[in-house]
């Protein structure tokens, strides 16, 4: 039996909500949907998933929310995460932080495990990501072979190490946090799929979801500059899965990007 998985990437700010609520009814119907996953970190103003908005994500069927490491700017999330358990903070922070870094829960086809990490490389010097994965997958799998990691990350050599690193114990590796879409999606031999990063759902005339000003003199000036959340140009990001339900093998990936955006122009010398 084949279970369809899909995964709406990192949701920035009050538009990228509104795409999300616009687009996936539609991509749930057209992909038949089994079970939705979406990367929540920013979906509050820019910064963290506070209970307003998870619930509005909630609303649209969507089944775990991953997040990363904004979560944790709004003092509000990290109320939300002690209350709600489909929300999912990265499970290597250190013991004692709240929140949960793995779920198992049921779809129509099935149990599905949803682990979320967070690389170290350019990020918080937490705990091991490699070792977090290999604790959690060991207890996931005594109860379903469907898998999926958000890995939160910035290094591209970072993800593609865990990936390599757990091919075959799992149905897929999907990077977030760089929010900016790659086209490298892959299925190993072992049957993981694997994406670097699955891209922003968000403005995109921006840079990664802040308004442009601000974020241009954050680099000039080496300061501290107000986070903003653009609003413009928005696009909702992500993936589609397909997995066998009996050996957790995934069979199909394909990137998700709408409106697809203008590869030329009506520019004439």
């Amino acid at each position: 039996m084949i279970i369809n998985i899909l995964f709406i990437g990192d949701i920035v700010g009050k538009t990228g909500l509104q795409m999300v609520q616009t687009w996936l009814p539609g991509l749930a119907r057209k992909y038949k949907a089994d079970f939705i996953i979406a990367n929540g970190e920013n979906a509050a103003d820019g910064k963290g998933c506070t209970e307003k908005e998870g619930k509005a994500i909630f609303a649209l069927e969507v089944d775990v929310i991953t997040s990363g490491n904004h979560i944790w700017d709004k003092r509000q999330s990290q109320e939300y995460l002690k209350a709600e358990n489909r929300i999912l903070r990265p499970l290597n922070y250190p013991k004692g932080t709240y929140g949960r870094g793995y779920i198992i829960t049921g779809s129509k086809k099935g149990k599905v495990g949803v682990l979320n990490l967070q690389g170290r490389a350019f990020m918080a010097s937490i705990d091991c990501p490699f070792r977090a994965a290999d604790w959690a997958i060991s207890r996931i799998q005594q109860e379903t072979k469907v898998i999926f990691i958000d890995f939160h990350a910035e290094a591209t050599a970072e993800k593609l190490a865990l990936a390599n690193y757990i091919k075959g114990k799992v149905s897929a590796v999907i990077g977030t946090h760089t929010h900016i879409q790659t086209a490298d999606e892959r299925i190993f031999p072992e049957g993981t799929a694997y994406l670097t990063d699955s891209g922003m759902t968000g403005p995109y005339d921006s840079v990664i979801g802040m308004k442009t000003d601000a974020a241009i003199n954050r680099f000039l000036y080496q300061t501290p500059q107000k986070y903003q959340p653009a609003t413009e140009n928005n696009h909702l990001c992500g993936v589609a899965l397909k997995v066998e339900t009996e050996t957790g093998r995934a069979v199909e990936i394909e990137r998700i990007c709408l409106p697809e955006f203008e590869r030329k122009t009506n520019y004439r010398c």
